[in-house]
């Protein structure tokens, strides 16, 4: 086994799909795995723990080792400031390799049948960055939009899982959800969905990558890769696979975020800059 230099630990997050309980123990044995793996490899300063820090505050970290973001904040903040390592494809509905969806929600007595529906209705943002939450979702209503405005109100929830809430007790209209966190509460946490109902859902875009810090080298990058792939095959992560809905990793460019800021770029073109407007 190579020699492993006595380092202080990196920082390790994967804190984007951290619910239900059962994703989240999952996710840990992700983590262990790959930590054993880089480990065995040699590499230096692998923490032993995925970081309890808020998700947004390790994107950016000169210690980070491996953490997971959301496609727009990648795009529009993150990009030349990090390295993209990978991007997890999943086998969920609404998901097309790499590429997912949201799908947009209302409450199952909601008489719409179409998003043009829904004008003058109170939308749930979980955040104003979110590419799933508001990005998406924000093109999807743009064209729909006259004079920068559509919905009559909007409410920041904070996450996925509040929007869901929000909706199904009265407090908003409708919300776009993450295909992936969707798919987890369907599973683990059905009853979150009650008197919900999936409207439609917003067009495809490159799901939430993995990075590491930019002067990351490339040989730490390459192995990163290379233990994310032995995860994706190995027999004895089966049924951790199974539990995250977990087929693979892809491996984009930067480029291939860009579609996500012509996205943006084209719902202020059409006047209507704001998700939940």
């Amino acid at each position: 086994m190579p020699q492993i230099l006595n380092v202080a630990p990196r920082l390790a997050s994967l804190a984007m799909y951290a619910s239900p309980e059962p994703v989240a123990a999952a996710t840990a044995e992700l983590w262990h795995y790959l930590r054993d793996r880089l480990r065995a490899e040699g590499l230096a300063g692998v923490p032993g723990a995925l970081s309890t820090l808020p998700y947004d505050e390790a994107w950016l970290r000169p210690d980070l080792l491996l953490a997971q973001t959301c496609g727009f904040p990648f795009v529009s903040r993150l990009r030349g400031r990090v390295r993209l390592v990978a991007t997890p494809v999943y086998r969920h509905p609404g998901c097309d390799g790499s590429d997912m969806c949201s799908f947009l929600i209302v409450r199952s007595n909601s008489t719409a049948t179409a998003l043009i529906d829904l004008k003058g209705a109170r939308a749930a943002i979980n955040q104003s960055d979110s590419n799933s939450g508001a990005n998406l979702f924000r093109a999807v209503v743009a064209p729909l939009a006259v004079g920068g405005h559509f919905f009559s109100a909007s409410l920041q929830t904070g996450s996925h899982a509040a929007s869901i809430d929000a909706v199904r007790e009265g407090a908003a209209d409708i919300a776009a959800i993450d295909g992936i966190t969707y798919a987890n509460i369907l599973r683990f946490d059905p009853r979150r969905l009650a008197g919900i109902r999936v409207l439609g859902e917003t067009m495809k875009g490159p799901g939430l990558p993995l990075i590491t810090r930019l002067s990351a080298p490339d040989a730490e990058v390459a192995l990163l890769r290379q233990v994310l792939d032995a995860a994706a095959a190995d027999p004895a992560l089966e049924r951790v696979r199974d539990q995250l809905g977990l087929v693979g990793f892809a491996r984009l460019e930067d480029a291939d975020y860009a579609p996500l800021a012509a996205l943006a770029e084209g719902a202020r073109a059409l006047g209507y800059p704001v998700a939940g407007a």
